[in-house]
């Protein structure tokens, strides 16, 4: 309820203007000028944006949709665009005011999102700083959760499954190579990130488009099922037995563990960019909610559904649940190469969501620690990714999702109390929108 009726307070302050300006938001995020670096940040408005999505496109669009699937029935699908709509407008504010309110730490690297924004946005003195702290605190530990653990545990089971590699040797090389790319800082984590996140989205949704075509006779009944289940309130299917507050939980959740809406995490990437407009950065930001939801989210679980993966058992007679159940919906149309395919997603999304997620947790933990004891935390980052590579995945998503609503219970409050700030933001860069618009024309 807060994280949907904060995104609908806002969609509402600011006059829908994020689903309003959602098309200038893509031209500027896939623009030539995203490409080029100003002079007050330390990436591209493009590499920031990659870096963010590094760190939302992972798992949770594989993983987390099958997942939610199972777990609340088709209809989980349409609560998890719809959380993802309303996110729009929390990711836009959360963006636009993390750029207002950065700054420059010791070494010169642009710092910022919802811990300084508490502190120096709000005017609330100590407590501002002490919420800022609260939000830090937990942004760590939810780096460690949603951005080491589960992802390294989904490269672990996805490699064992499909290449036989043993969980060991893979935590040991997970752990290593995120290691060696993090310890360059948030330019060598951009730069891999810029370079990974469009080739692997592009071979997965081309895949993925695939699977859909070649069942697309199933297309229309499937998404009548999908939006039929959202509203009933037994909406289980597929051996999933629950109620319409089961239904959205699942979606709502796996929404949240996907795209990050809420959460705040988006702004620590968006506080990097060379941008002098924070407004800007604010709608490029928000695209990362539509493509890591309402574009890869949906046509993976397009794919369940119209495959008619959903619903199948393994030999033990339990429901195929997580990358499993994407896997078979995938080889039923593509064959072996579906399944390997998709293995190989997992591993390219996990690991970019590995590389994105430690960046914002280091931002959090230089908050509270400062920067010179940054080499710890990249250090605990590795051992967390080495020990999550063998943990069990329930244990994981249960420990993520509870560092995921501690996280947005501060951002959230600081985003409602700010919301007339972020508002008279959007009227006042709503002239240079409309000039884009009629140089287009």
């Amino acid at each position: 309820a807060l994280l949907a009726g904060t995104g609908a307070f806002l969609l509402v302050r600011t006059r829908f203007l994020p689903w309003r300006n959602l098309g200038y938001a893509l031209r500027a995020a896939l623009g030539r000028e995203a490409r080029v670096k100003g002079r007050d940040g330390d990436v591209t408005p493009f590499a920031s944006l990659m870096t963010a999505l590094a760190a939302t496109i992972g798992t949770g669009n594989i993983v987390g949709v099958a997942t939610a699937l199972v777990a609340g029935g088709p209809g989980a699908l349409v609560w998890m665009e719809l959380a993802a709509l309303l996110g729009l407008s929390t990711k836009l504010s959360e963006c636009l005011l993390a750029v207002k309110f950065r700054r420059q730490n010791r070494r010169g690297e642009m710092c910022g999102g919802p811990m300084y924004v508490m502190r120096d946005g709000l005017g609330l003195g100590r407590l501002g700083a002490a919420l800022g702290a609260v939000y830090a605190l937990f942004a760590v530990c939810s780096s460690f959760g949603i951005g080491g653990m589960a992802q390294a545990n989904s490269i672990a089971g996805a490699l064992e499954a499909s290449f036989g590699v043993p969980v060991r040797a893979a935590a040991l090389a997970t752990a290593g190579l995120s290691l060696a790319v993090i310890l360059g800082g948030v330019k060598s984590v951009a730069r891999v990130s810029a370079g990974l996140v469009p080739v692997m989205a592009a071979l997965y949704l081309g895949a993925a488009l695939a699977v859909l075509w070649g069942c697309r006779e199933n297309l229309p009944a499937g998404i009548a099922l999908i939006f039929r289940c959202a509203l009933s309130p037994r909406a289980a299917a597929g051996g999933a037995a629950g109620t319409l507050m089961n239904t959205i939980r699942w979606g709502v959740a796996r929404g949240v563990f996907s795209n990050e809406s809420g959460m705040g995490s988006a702004g620590i990437s968006a506080a990097s960019a060379a941008t002098s407009s924070p407004v800007r950065q604010g709608y490029i930001g928000m695209t990362g909610a539509f493509f890591d939801t309402c574009v890869v989210c949906t046509v993976t679980g397009l794919a369940i559904c119209c495959s008619g993966a959903l619903g199948a058992v393994d030999a033990a007679g339990n429901a195929v649940d997580g990358a499993a159940l994407t896997i078979l919906a995938f080889r039923s149309v593509l064959g072996p190469a579906g399944g390997l395919l998709v293995s190989f997603s997992v591993v390219l999304f996990a690991f970019t969501s590995i590389l994105g997620g430690a960046y914002q947790g280091e931002k959090a933990f230089e908050y509270l620690f400062g920067v010179r004891r940054v080499l710890l935390y990249r250090l605990a980052f590795a051992l967390a990714v080495l020990w999550g590579a063998a943990a069990e995945l329930e244990a994981v998503f249960c420990f993520s999702d509870i560092c995921n609503a501690l996280m947005c219970l501060p951002n959230l409050l600081c985003l409602l109390l700010l919301s007339g700030l972020a508002a008279r933001e959007l009227d006042d860069f709503q002239p240079e929108v409309r000039r884009k618009r009629r140089k287009k024309l």
